[in-house]
Parts: C-alpha cells; sequence; structure tokens
C-alpha cells in the first residue's frame, strides 16, 4: 500500500507544559537539590509504538517529554517482563539475581538451579535500596512481578520500597480484579476433578495489606491516582522521592475506553497487517529512529497475510489492533496527570523522568500459534468473544502475531524472541534542570542495556553502588554503566566498542558489542539454532547475517558468550522445546 495514512487526533491528553524541564538553568547553583526520580515502565510496546518514535498512535504528552528531553533508538531490554525488571533495579545480569528464568515457562531442567528462581533474590541489592538509605522517599503503583511475597521471593516492601500498591504478579485486567491468564495450579486441580478451569482473581495489595479493587476504573486511572497520592502525601518534608510507576497497559487483555477504540478502527482495517508494519517502517525513518536505506525484513514465516482473512475477520482484527493503540493512547493520558501534577506542584523542573517499555509486543494469543488448549479454552469459555465486547471486562483479547510483527516497522519478532523486535525498546529520559543537559529533542542511536538505567538513576542522586557488600550481605556487582557522563555532554558515547553485555532466556542467547549483535534462536522457537552476526545499527532488521565476511568479530564475540555461559552455569535447553506449552503446565497439549 503505497497510500500512507495518519490519524490527527488532536489533543486528548492534558497539556503538559515543560518551563524549563532538562535545560540548565544559566545562574544554576553550585550546590542543587538532589533530584527527584519518576521511573515510568509501558507493559508489551514496541519500537514503533509511540508517536515520538514514528507511531500513528496519539501520545502528546511523550511528544512533550521527547521535545524537552532525548529518545534513544538503540536500547535493548530483556524479551520478557520480570527477567527485564530484575536487571532495571539491580544493574546486574539477569542470571545473577535469579531471573534465568520466566516464571511463567520455566524449563523443566533448569527448576532449583542457582539464577533460576523466577523471582528475585537475596543475590541483589536493589537502588531502591540505596535510594531509601540515603534519604528518598520511594514509592510504587502498579505491576511488581519480582516476587509474590507467598514463598517464592519478596514483594517490593520488602525491597526498599516505603508505600508500594498493585499486584505481585505479572498483571490483571484493566477494568478489574480477574486474572489475564488461566492459574495453571487451579486449572489443574479442576481438570484433575472433572471440571472446567474456572476464572480467577488476582490480588491486589497496599503495603503488603491485601485490598479491594475497585472495579470499573481502568487501570492507568488507578495507578497513577495512587502514585500522586503518594508523593503529594510527602512533597513538604523537603526530601527527594522515586516513584516506580509500573504500567499494566498494553499488556493482553485488550481492553480500554471505548470511545478511543472507535476512532483507529478504520484506519487499521484499511491499513491491515502489511500496511501497518511498512508505514511504521516509512514513519520511522522520517522520525529518525532509522536511516534511510534501512533494511525490511522478509515476510515472518508464521504470520497470516491481510488478505487470506474474511472480511468479518478483518473486522475482528481491526479491532483488536485498534484497542491496543488506544490503550497505547489512554497509557499517555495518565502519565500526563502525573507530569501535570508535578508540574503544578513546583516538583517537575528537579525530576528525573524516565519511559521505557518492559519488552516488544506481545505476539502470543489465545486463538494464534503461540497457545495452548488450556488457554483456549478458558477464553472461549468464559469470555465474550464478540466484536461489540472487545475492549470490556466482558472481553478478555489479545493482539496476536501479526500485528505484533507489524508494530515494531524493520525490526524482526516480538516478545518471548531474542531477536530486535523483542528486545529493543523506546527510552525516553527528560534530565532535570541544572544538570547541565543540552541534547533536547534529539534522537540517540548510543548502545544501551537495561543495566544502564539503574546506574544512572544512582549517579544522578549521588549514590555510590556499594559493590559486592550491602550491610554484611554479599551481593552481585553491577555491570551496567552509567549515562549521565553522555547526558552531561562530557563522553560521546556510553558503552565503548569494547564493552558488551550477553544475554540468555529460553535456550536463545546474545552478545552485543558496538555495532554488533551475535544471536542464536532456537528451532523450538523458530530459528535454525545457528549463532548468526548482525550489525545492528545498520541492519536492524537482522536480515544480513555477517559471521562469513567478519570471521574475526564472529569468533571474539563467540569466546566472550561461551565464557558468560561458563561464568554463570547456563543450563543448556533442547532445540524443539517450547515454552508456550510450558506455560499451560502440560495440562493440556496443542
Amino acid at each position: 500500500m503505497d497510500k500512507k495514512i495518519v490519524i490527527s487526533l488532536g489533543l486528548v491528553a492534558p497539556f503538559i507544559a515543560f518551563p524549563s524541564l532538562g535545560a540548565a538553568s544559566p545562574d544554576a547553583h553550585t550546590e542543587t537539590k538532589k533530584p527527584n526520580i519518576l521511573l515510568i515502565v509501558g507493559d508489551d510496546l514496541g519500537m514503533g509504538d509511540l508517536q515520538p518514535f514514528g507511531s500513528e498512535i496519539n501520545t502528546p504528552t511523550l511528544n512533550a517529554l521527547a521535545e524537552e528531553g532525548i529518545r534513544f533508538n538503540n536500547f535493548h531490554a530483556s524479551p520478557v517482563s520480570s527477567v527485564t525488571r530484575g536487571q532495571l533495579f539491580t544493574g546486574a545480569n539477569s542470571i545473577e539475581v535469579g531471573l534465568g528464568s520466566f516464571d511463567y515457562s520455566i524449563y523443566p531442567e533448569s527448576k532449583g538451579k542457582k539464577g533460576y528462581e523466577g523471582y528475585l533474590t537475596r543475590d541483589a541489592v536493589t537502588i531502591t535500596e540505596l535510594l531509601r538509605d540515603t534519604g528518598y522517599h520511594t514509592y510504587h503503583a502498579g505491576k511488581w512481578h519480582l516476587g509474590s511475597g507467598n514463598g517464592k521471593g519478596h514483594p517490593p516492601q520488602d525491597w526498599g520500597f516505603e508505600q508500594t500498591y498493585g499486584v505481585y504478579a505479572g498483571g490483571s485486567a484493566h477494568w478489574d480484579d480477574t486474572d489475564m491468564y488461566p492459574s495453571v495450579k487451579v486449572a489443574e486441580k479442576a481438570i484433575a476433578e472433572g471440571k472446567k478451569p474456572p476464572v480467577t482473581q488476582q490480588k491486589f495489595f497496599e503495603n503488603g495489606v491485601q485490598v479491594e479493587r475497585v472495579k470499573g476504573i481502568y487501570s492507568d486511572d488507578l495507578y497513577t491516582g495512587k502514585m500522586i497520592e503518594y508523593i503529594d502525601e510527602n512533597k513538604d518534608t523537603g526530601k527527594p522521592f522515586f516513584g516506580y510507576l509500573a504500567l499494566t497497559t498494553a499488556h493482553f487483555p485488550l481492553q480500554a475506553p471505548s470511545a478511543l477504540i472507535d476512532k483507529y478502527t478504520a484506519m487499521y482495517e484499511e491499513l491491515g497487517y502489511e500496511g501497518l508494519k511498512k508505514q511504521r517502517y516509512e514513519q520511522m525513518i522520517e522520525a529518525g529512529v532509522y536511516k534511510k536505506g534501512t533494511p525490511f525484513p522478509e515476510e515472518n514465516p508464521i504470520t497470516k497475510k491481510w488478505d487470506d482473512l474474511t472480511d468479518a475477520e478483518k473486522k475482528t482484527q481491526a479491532r483488536l489492533m485498534a484497542t491496543y493503540a488506544a490503550m497505547i493512547e489512554a497509557q499517555d493520558f495518565y502519565i500526563g496527570r502525573v507530569l501535570d501534577y508535578l508540574r503544578e506542584s513546583g516538583q517537575l523542573d528537579n525530576t528525573l523522568v524516565i519511559y521505557m517499555p518492559d519488552n516488544g509486543p506481545e505476539g502470543s494469543d489465545a486463538m494464534g500459534p503461540l497457545a495452548n488448549d488450556l488457554w483456549t479454552d478458558w477464553t472461549t469459555e468464559h469470555f465474550d468473544m464478540s466484536d461489540e465486547a472487545i475492549g470490556t471486562s466482558r472481553s478478555s483479547r489479545q493482539l496476536g502475531i501479526e500485528w505484533a510483527n507489524a508494530t515494531t516497522g524493520p525490526l524482526q519478532w516480538w516478545k518471548w524472541f531474542v531477536s530486535e523486535g523483542g528486545v529493543r525498546v523506546p527510552l525516553i529520559m527528560t534530565p532535570p534542570n541544572n544538570s547541565g543537559f543540552e541534547m533536547q529533542g534529539e534522537m540517540s542511536n548510543t548502545t544501551l542495556s537495561v543495566k544502564d538505567l539503574p546506574m544512572t538513576m544512582l549517579d544522578y542522586a549521588g549514590i555510590n553502588h556499594p559493590g559486592a557488600t550491602y550491610k554484611d550481605r554479599k551481593v552481585v556487582t553491577p555491570s551496567g554503566k552509567s549515562m549521565l557522563p553522555f547526558l552531561s555532554g562530557m563522553e560521546d558515547t556510553v558503552r565503548t566498542d569494547n564493552d558488551w553485555f550477553a544475554f540468555e532466556l529460553f535456550g536463545n542467547g546474545f552478545v552485543i558489542q558496538g555495532d554488533y549483535k551475535l544471536m542464536k534462536l532456537r528451532t523450538g522457537m523458530y530459528g535454525d539454532s545457528e549463532w548468526h552476526l548482525y550489525n545492528i545499527k545498520e541492519d536492524p532488521a537482522e536480515s544480513v547475517p555477517l559471521e562469513d565476511e567478519l570471521p574475526e568479530v564472529f569468533d571474539s564475540m563467540m569466546k566472550t558468550y561461551e565464557q558468560y555461559k561458563i561464568d554463570h552455569n547456563i543450563v543448556e535447553v533442547e532445540e524443539n522445546w517450547n515454552p508456550w506449552l510450558e506455560a499451560a503446565g502440560h495440562t493440556m497439549s496443542h
């Protein structure tokens, strides 16, 4: 489709004025107050889903934040939620802090082995603990997903948070407390008794006490309201705050206000899967995310073609994508609510604001190939599958692999995969006033790991990490690098060509060093189980393997990964293992 479809929606979010946010004051004092830190994490969003990165989705709040701050287009998280969050709070490798496994799908042979606990272990000290120890108020609102407090890990109040509200698990529905996925433990018990797996409710906690979740309030509204409440309670104490706003949009189930859904539906029905992917690619180049001539990937081997759908299927699919877009616009609106409060209360100028998603878009779908019979049957049995119900509390639907593939433009694959579509996510940072920041509105392609963010936050707060010991407890020494020298103009990059970071999950792995990425994707997750080398600055689509052309680079990075694997006792995974079937607990097969 040659015609580019754009959507102009006007400002739905309140206008956020940033009078001097991020700009160094001409008469900056030598002694400045420690900055507040607001860390906002979205859930399951793709590289092309935000307007500052080329999206057609209306995000005026993030637009304003990006204009006053800096955007990063080469920032890497992990491919799944809890694993990213473990790195985000410690600056360490996920395997070093218990997150070598994803709690929703753990490879059987790794169970019980150190590093594969599936929750944040005491082998780390969190930045929250260090910030609290040095006088910061510390607040959390939203999902936690690093330990439930039920014998498997520790809840947020045990990791340095003074005030905390939300769910300990990976999330819940957006209008109420309905679980987003069937409980495997409950399902196994029901099946053993000859019953159908029931719908269960997610527990909500405030400061360790279970509370009732008010129904009919959208999740973003709920969590941003709590964050504002916590900050406002202590705004006159003279102490800075660290606020961790862990939103659950745009994680499934796809649910959003209907008025926001309606205005996107016709556009996505006209574009279709291929049209949206091509448009995102073009708009991302226009926005400066990628260079002109960036390779566009070949067709994904498991996605359907738009033209193979019936007219009725197209309408359903357009409605699903429109709901996803509406969730992102709603998220932007409520982020605006928090920033507006900070501005009006005089706190915004001295706040470091960070926005990032935890991983790429979710392709797993109860109605698609990355599912299992338990999930499919549970969804069709208990929820309204009509188009009219999509977005409501009666519906429990997902985005699906085709739209997930389309959202990322030139990138390939999505959440759960170590390909760029799963791990490369947008990052926006707006440093506080008086910080010497002079990169307003820029787009940077400096190579970054999520491990670098906690070190950056500590640096802004003037806190030295204790290294290998915290309060007589042995802890992992972080391997993240502070971005502050780069953001203050003292350095040209964050990571030099000699700096590398490695990662493994589900038996798939990568090393990123400089412009290059060495990567393996198993056959059980649609790869070829071979290691390939890519220049991900020139070729983020990972379409041109370079191992034959650059054998020395390949060999050097391969040795780096092999040593990383030895150093961290990484468990070998069978090439054909399927993590989505493991997520069903083998109660059924698909």
